[in-house]
């Protein structure tokens, strides 16, 4: 086991085609060792270079609506008058 740092993309690329070949590995063998060690890696790499910020909540009100087929009326029993669901969810109000 050859482990080296993931320096640019090429590198990453070359990560994931080693963790497709040892991802069913045994547990305790060397192959699920190194799969750890790679996984920590990769997950370095991408928080430095692809970093995930937290989600918008407005954003993710909506989506969670969409996937659930649910309407800005759906809101009301927790967010209170139609009114008020427009506000929020058009970031008028908090």
């Amino acid at each position: 086991m050859t482990i080296k740092p993931i320096r640019n993309d090429e590198d990453l690329r070359a990560t994931f085609e080693r963790l497709e070949t040892i991802f069913q590995a045994p547990e305790g063998s060397p192959e699920a060792d190194e799969m750890e060690v790679l996984v920590t890696l990769v997950e370095a790499y991408e928080n430095r270079y692809y970093p995930i910020g937290p989600a918008d909540p407005i954003e993710a009100i909506k989506f969670r609506m969409e996937q659930q087929g649910l309407a800005a009326k759906d809101l009301e029993p927790y967010i209170g008058s139609s009114g008020r669901v427009s506000e929020v969810l058009n970031r008028k109000r908090p």
